[in-house]
């Protein structure tokens, strides 16, 4: 918990959440020899997929209901923001945001944070925390 004073804590919430993808990292502002060279064995013209996880809120402590968030409601914004429009899909071909976006890691927790703040309570994402694997993790924060 993370006092911020006047009486009012705020704590955060994980909700881990798997997707699984696949996707072709190539830019249509490189040649295809550089986008070899830039994303290597990830540039596979048959594409290739990972299975992600990750997502935290941060919000005060509602006084009334002593929760962060509903847990229930949360989960039907990521049904409705993540799971449906990416989910066992092709990034590139199935999700129009990636037509003219390379689908890097990168780039997916722009778009995963983009939609998000849409639909949550104001102020409520934190960050978007997305484990491409286990020792690689992009963070982002909206920033």
């Amino acid at each position: 918990v993370l006092s911020l004073g006047g009486g009012k804590s705020q704590n955060a919430l994980c909700e881990m959440q798997n997707i699984y993808f696949l996707y072709l990292l190539f830019s249509l502002g490189l040649s295809d020899e550089d986008n070899i060279k830039v994303f290597g064995k990830c540039n596979n013209p048959n594409g290739h997929g990972h299975n992600y996880k990750g997502l935290m809120f941060k919000s005060f402590i509602d006084a009334v209901t002593g929760m962060v968030m509903n847990l229930t409601d949360l989960k039907m914004y990521i049904e409705d923001v993540i799971m449906t429009p990416l989910d066992h899909k092709n990034l590139d071909k199935d999700v129009p945001y990636f037509a003219n976006v390379v689908s890097t890691t990168e780039n997916l927790a722009v778009y995963i944070w983009d939609n998000m703040v849409k639909v949550l309570p104001t102020d409520t994402l934190y960050e978007i925390k997305i484990h491409e694997t286990d020792k690689n993790i992009v963070v982002y924060r909206g920033e």
